[in-house]
C-alpha cells in the first residue's frame, strides 16, 4: 500500500468518526450549539440506514418464524435500557423514550395491540397500560366521611398516580424471521416487530412477584421505525465518539436474546405452554429450537 492510499483511508476514517462523534461539541460557543451540526456537516450528511435487498420469494428455501424475550437485566443489553434519566440530552435516550416520545408526537403513526397487526392502538388505547390512578384507603375513609361520591374531588394527597417509565422497562419481545437465501447460500435474519413490555401498571409496586410477569404494551412494524432509530443513537462503552444507532444495534443482533415461541401448527404456543414450571428446560428448549434453525445451514453445505 502506497502513501497516497494511507492517506485516504487514515482521511476516511477520521471523517467517519466526525459524523458519528457528537456533532461540534468542540467547536460550540454556548451550550445549545453543542449537537447541532455545520453547514458544511449538513451538506456532507448523508447518513441514512443500511437499506434491505430485495429478497423474492423464490429465493427463501427456508424460513421460520420465531418470537425472542430480550432480558434488559443482562449486561449484553444495558445499551437498549439505559439512560433511564430523562436530563442527558436530546441525544442520549433509551430505546423506551425514543418509541415513546414519537409515538406521542405522531412520528411513529402505528402501533399494534399484537404482533400480527390485526389490530392498531391509538395513545388512548395504550393509556390504561401505560398509566393508572388509584385513590388510598384513607381517601375511600375520607369520601365515606365526607359524603363524598365523586372521585374528582378527593384530595390529591389521597390520590396516588402511576406511569410506566424507562426504569420500569425489563425486556423487549422481538419478532423476526429466519431464512436461508438460496442465491446468496447464507441463512438470514430480519426483525419485524418490536414491543417493550413491563409488569402490569396496575400491580408493578406490588410485592408479589406472579403479578410481574413482563407483557407487551405495544408492537411496532420494524422496518417503518429504521429510520427513526438510525437517528437515535445508543451508548458505545468502548468509544463514546463512535455511537451505535439503535437500527444497527438491533439489525447486527448485538443483543442477548432467548427464544420463547416460534411458529408451529398449534397456534403458535409459547415454549412455556407445553414445558410447564421448568424454567431449565424452557430455556433448553429454546436452545433446542436454535440449533433446529442453525442446523439447517450446516446440513446445506454438508457433503
Amino acid at each position: 500500500m502506497n502513501l497516497k492510499s494511507f492517506l485516504c483511508i487514515g482521511i476516511g476514517v477520521l471523517a467517519a468518526n466526525t459524523m458519528f462523534a457528537q456533532a461540534n461539541i468542540l467547536n460550540a460557543k454556548i451550550p445549545e450549539e453543542i449537537g447541532m451540526k455545520t453547514e458544511a456537516q449538513l451538506l456532507l450528511d448523508n447518513d441514512k440506514p443500511l437499506e434491505y435487498g430485495y429478497v423474492g420469494d423464490r429465493d427463501i428455501l427456508f424460513s421460520k418464524m420465531t418470537w425472542e424475550k430480550i432480558v434488559l437485566d443482562e449486561r449484553a443489553n444495558f445499551p437498549l435500557y439505559f439512560p433511564i434519566e430523562d436530563n442527558l440530552g436530546d441525544d442520549r435516550k433509551s430505546l423506551f423514550k425514543v418509541l415513546m416520545s414519537n409515538i406521542e408526537d405522531g412520528t411513529i403513526p402505528k402501533v399494534y395491540a399484537d404482533a400480527y397487526f390485526t389490530e392498531e392502538r391509538t395513545m388512548e388505547d395504550l393509556a390504561p397500560a401505560l398509566k393508572t390512578e388509584f385513590i388510598t384507603d384513607e381517601g375511600i375513609e375520607w369520601m365515606n366521611a365526607e359524603g363524598v361520591s365523586d372521585t374528582s374531588q378527593v384530595p390529591e394527597e389521597y390520590v396516588i398516580r402511576r406511569e410506566i417509565g424507562a426504569a420500569d422497562i425489563n425486556s423487549y419481545l422481538v419478532k423476526g424471521l429466519w431464512y436461508f437465501d438460496k442465491r446468496q447460500g447464507e441463512l438470514k435474519y430480519r426483525i419485524l416487530a418490536i414491543a417493550p413490555a413491563a409488569p402490569d401498571v396496575n400491580f408493578i409496586d406490588s410485592d408479589d412477584e406472579a403479578n410481574k410477569e413482563p407483557i407487551g404494551l405495544f408492537w411496532v412494524f420494524f422496518p417503518e421505525i429504521r429510520d427513526i432509530l438510525h437517528e437515535a443513537k445508543a451508548f458505545n462503552n468502548k468509544n463514546s465518539a463512535v455511537p451505535l444507532s439503535f437500527d444497527h444495534l438491533l439489525n447486527s443482533r448485538r443483543f442477548s436474546g432467548v427464544i420463547y415461541k416460534e411458529e408451529n401448527v398449534y397456534g403458535d404456543r409459547e415454549v412455556k405452554e407445553y414445558v410447564a414450571e421448568n424454567a431449565l428446560m424452557q430455556l433448553l428448549e429454546s436452545e433446542r429450537i436454535k440449533d433446529k434453525i442453525r442446523n439447517f445451514e450446516q446440513d446445506m453445505w454438508s457433503y
